[in-house]
């Protein structure tokens, strides 16, 4: 099953601004999408479905793709989107983190109605990643702006309570860059801490989901760079995969063991990755 990364432009990396596609083996495919409204390409997420797949863009606006890589839903230029991450809810909808307004808004899966803010504006100092309990709470991974200012935490917020969080994990090894729900219902989270910093230590971390406290942490064995840690996604063989900076590292989640870097291409700058179709 190939899988597509988006790579970053401009401030968030020098990369390709294109979603490019991998093969099994790690060798580029090409461009998946030539769309001209694919601009600094950021969160994807595949519909529920599997038919489609979803695409914030920088040009703020989120399309849908079919698996020949044309754009068959778009919701059209939404002024001061800038859009990060996104993921499917239990209810449906395609949930996207807002970078500038530091919220989260949910859009109907066809893309044919205005967004509805979730979260309050300015929910945390700058939202990266989130995603969905077993038991509908919401996680919000909270970290380090390119400003240089934020925190480092990761918020816990119960259904029908969205205005009161609570504090799941401040880790003080942690700095988050993405975070995804893992198979045992437990958080993992990709960290760069210090954030920016030249010799800042690169993990993904494991918390339990329901008092936070630190499970494991997941390395390279050394013989991968592992810079700029991103996006997480849980392939179809199990395994956890994260895009880096030249690279798309991958480890045993029953084992926390290392397995490498299945792709590996210079100036990838990725963002996210997913399997499909």
């Amino acid at each position: 099953m190939p899988v597509l990364v988006t790579s970053a432009s401009g401030a968030n990396g020098k990369g390709y601004g294109a979603l490019l596609a991998f093969d099994h083996a790690g060798g580029l495919l090409g461009t998946f999408s030539n769309d001209s409204r694919i601009v600094d390409p950021r969160g994807l997420a595949v519909d529920p479905e599997g038919a489609l797949l979803f695409l914030n863009s920088g040009a703020d606006r989120v399309l849908a793709l079919d698996q020949q890589g044309q754009v068959v839903r778009d919701t059209g230029t939404v002024e001061g989107l800038n859009p990060g991450g996104g993921t499917f809810g239990p209810d449906g909808r395609y949930y996207v983190g807002l970078r500038s307004t530091r919220t989260i808004m949910a859009f109907t899966a066809a893309l044919d109605a205005p967004g509805e803010p979730v979260l309050s504006p300015d929910i945390v100092p700058f939202p990266r990643g989130f995603g969905f309990g077993r038991d509908g709470r919401l996680f919000l991974a909270s970290g380090i702006g390119p400003n240089g200012t934020g925190d480092n935490t990761i918020l816990a917020f119960a259904p029908g309570e969205r205005a009161k969080p609570s504090l799941l994990s401040n880790d003080p090894a942690l700095s988050p860059l993405d975070l995804a729900v893992a198979p045992n219902g437990n958080i993992v989270v990709s960290s760069e801490h210090p954030f920016g910093a030249a010799d800042a230590v690169t993990s993904v971390r494991e918390y339990d989901a329901i008092d936070g406290h630190l499970v494991r942490v997941f390395c390279s064995d050394g013989s991968a760079g592992f810079h700029r840690p991103r996006g997480l996604r849980f392939g179809p063989d199990g395994n956890l995969y994260c895009v880096a900076q030249d690279e798309v590292v991958a480890f045993d989640f029953t084992t926390g063991a290392f397995l490498g870097t299945p792709v590996r291409f210079r100036r990838l700058h990725g963002q996210a990755l997913v399997f499909f179709p």
